[in-house]
């Protein structure tokens, strides 16, 4: 049976577009999740894994069914005690996402927020920790719906000088620019699938330090799939605490040996950055649109975009529909965003994902077909 469904080129931020190459390997054949073929696919790729993230040894990388929020909540459950706070630095809605995990885990959460398109202000940051002293900070490297990258190096130096374990949220940036992991020692380190790896969606993955598995024995009511604890004895066999999806894990092998043999990491981080610097220039290009992210804090993989006054959501969505008879699936920005920004009598934004295995000559083209649409 043929798809009956478009084959859209998606820019958006995720899922993402994935190269044919790794749809095929979604052919491969299904395995036994406690045989050894398990480990023939899940070693080369946690071991890959690492190597992307530039990790030290002595972390442990955990592989979640589930999505990058099972992960985030995972690190909740586990590393924040009874009779400890928790502060949870937010720079847009994926930030608050951690904070409302925080609070519906019944956590001793507060939250230290910034507008939407602000990055993180170090001044700041050290006024909360003085007042709260959290013993858990949690933080996003690069906010999905405002484009936003965070100097995490920095905020997680004030953090543990503080006396605080930091937790980084990077599931929009991972496998497309550095993830810092080494540099900040934070706690837990959080991506997915279905961003800059240019996978389907399916897994959550975390990188935890001896510090982050050291704190979780003295947290109780840890959960299950939550509870790291758990996890990190089938994780160090290279196995996932429960059945993994296998067609995803076959695609997983494949990409990553891609990503680390072929492409090279490097050689992967550089092309975000070019793809970023071309979308810049698309936009600086067209009178009347600005960019949402301060300059020096834009992200490599998704770029925001303020439009012009008269350019409302619905007719971002608009374009959105023109664009899907085209071929491509357009982002009319982060839909609560946009309505907070027309409640302020803000104008709207939108959003171009450029990550994953996105090439430039993909792009080329969406950008110009764009370009077209929104002079129309």
């Amino acid at each position: 049976m043929q798809s009956p469904f478009p084959d859209l080129q998606l820019f958006i931020t995720g899922p993402i577009y994935v190269r044919p190459e790794v749809r095929q390997a979604g052919l491969w054949p299904e395995f036994g999740h406690r045989d050894a073929e398990n480990r023939k696919r899940f070693e080369p790729i946690i071991k890959n894994l690492k190597t992307v993230a530039g990790a030290p040894d002595d972390y442990e990388v955990i592989i979640f069914n589930g999505s990058g929020t099972t992960a985030m909540e995972a690190s909740i459950r586990s590393l924040v005690a009874d009779g400890e706070k928790v502060l949870n630095v937010s720079v847009g809605a994926f930030g608050d996402l951690y904070h409302k995990l925080a609070v519906v885990n019944n956590k001793d959460a507060v939250q230290l927020k910034f507008d939407p398109g602000e990055c993180i202000d170090p001044a700041r940051l050290q006024v909360a920790l003085d007042k709260e002293k959290p013993a858990v900070v949690t933080l996003t490297h690069n906010e999905t719906s405002t484009g936003v990258t965070n100097d995490i190096q920095e905020a997680c130096r004030i953090i543990k000088a503080a006396g605080a374990l930091p937790l980084v949220d990077g599931i929009s940036i991972f496998g497309g620019a550095p993830s810092h992991i080494q540099e900040t020692g934070c706690g837990m380190y959080i991506t997915s699938t279905q961003k800059s790896l240019g996978l389907p969606a399916g897994f959550g993955i975390a990188f935890v330090s001896p510090e982050a598995v050291s704190r979780a024995e003295k947290v109780t009511n840890r959960g299950f799939i939550s509870d790291i604890l758990s996890q990190l004895p089938r994780a160090k066999k290279f196995q996932t605490l429960t059945t993994p999806n296998c067609t995803l894990a076959n695609q997983m092998y494949m990409q990553m040996d891609y990503i680390v043999n072929q492409e090279g990491v490097q050689n992967r981080f550089a092309r975000h950055v070019q793809m970023r610097d071309r979308v810049h220039e698309f936009i600086a290009g067209l009178q009347g649109y600005e960019f949402f992210a301060p300059e020096g804090y834009r992200s490599p993989t998704v770029t925001c975009v303020r439009v012009p006054e008269e350019l409302t959501p619905a007719g971002l969505k608009e374009i959105k529909e023109t664009l899907r008879e085209k071929g491509y699936l357009f982002d009319p920005g982060y839909g609560k965003l946009n309505d907070a920004l027309a409640q302020a009598g803000k104008r709207a934004v939108f959003r171009i994902g450029h990550l994953g295995d996105m090439n430039m000559d993909m792009l080329n083209k969406y950008l110009q077909t764009l370009k077209d649409m929104l002079k129309a």
